[in-house]
């Protein structure tokens, strides 16, 4: 199980799963079967498992598809046919109006009491935890400036099978307009992911102008690994997606971020060569993005509490 406040899930809400499944299956190689007991509505996306993917845990690790396993963007076996690992979940839009976005999900082994911890630090619960059969228990939630997330009590579901791959969720970045409440509402809500003996986060925090205009909202953006950044910017506008913001340099990497063919944001996220995984070449000049300080700052603000 993923410990609480580790992103363990990813979704996205699509007006057209259909189509989501071919852009996403041909970028990623991702193959698809309906999510279980959902009938024929949400889907969850797979890899193939490794010999070192656990059945109820994280994994790190990489891998060859296995003979036998059905190509990418189609509607593959029950997951156990192949030893496949959920990496997302592609949901149809109930309501046109709402956002074509995706969204994180932070692990909690209490879901009702982190929300009454969250609304306590000045967030908004959306949908109060719900049980979704015996794969775990959900909420939709927003931190104090409107940034939406999920939290996701695990039952038979503990979230991601791969993860930190190339294909799979590889970091999630907030972007908002009040970095200094971010960093205390966040800090207090996750401590021990961000701050404990054994924390190593992989989401963080940014001021909105930095990468996007000062007018849009406060957002998570989901981050997916990729080796070779432009040859992957490549394929998104083949398939019909668009480069939002084109490479850049950060703390943690080198991101491109991109809307696929129905407008749901995401970015690509190429690690440090020191990371054992290529850095991407940069433009002449090219400033690096200045490092997170969420970790140094909520520190500073717990200092203060006590």
């Amino acid at each position: 199980m993923y410990p609480e406040g580790v992103p363990c899930w990813i979704d996205v809400q699509l007006p057209d799963v259909e189509a989501g499944k071919r852009f996403y299956g041909e970028l990623f190689g991702w193959t698809f079967k309906v999510a279980p007991g959902d009938g024929a509505h949400e889907v969850w996306a797979y890899l193939p498992a490794t010999s070192a993917t656990p059945s109820d845990g994280p994994t790190s690790s990489g891998s060859t598809a296995p003979t036998g396993a059905p190509e990418p963007g189609t509607e593959g076996p029950a997951p156990s046919d192949f030893s496949l690992a959920p990496v997302a979940a592609l949901v149809p839009k109930p309501d046109g109006r709402m956002p074509t976005v995706w969204t994180p999900h932070f692990a909690t082994p209490d879901a009702v009491a982190l929300t009454a911890r969250l609304r306590a630090a000045g967030g908004q619960v959306i949908t109060t935890p719900t049980p979704v059969g015996d794969l775990g228990v959900a909420a939709l939630a927003t931190d104090p400036e409107g940034a939406v997330f999920g939290l996701w009590q695990a039952g038979t579901h503990p979230g991601f099978g791969r993860r930190h791959e190339p294909g799979t969720f590889a970091w999630a970045e907030l972007y908002t307009r009040d970095t200094e409440a971010a960093n205390a509402f966040y800090a207090h809500l996750f401590h021990d992911a961000l701050f404990g003996p054994d924390a190593d986060p992989d989401f963080g925090r940014a001021a909105v102008t930095e990468v996007f205009p000062a007018e849009m909202p406060p957002h998570f953006l989901v981050h997916f690994g990729t080796e070779d950044c432009e040859a992957a910017l490549g394929v998104v506008t083949q398939l019909g997606g668009r480069v939002q913001v084109p490479p850049f340099d950060t703390s943690y990497g080198n991101v491109a971020v991109v809307t696929d063919n129905q407008g749901a944001s995401f970015a690509l996220l190429q690690r440090r060569a020191g990371d054992d995984w290529r850095e991407a070449p940069q433009e002449e000049g090219q400033e690096e993005q200045v490092p997170d300080d969420l970790r140094l700052e909520g520190d500073e603000g717990r200092e203060d509490e006590g």
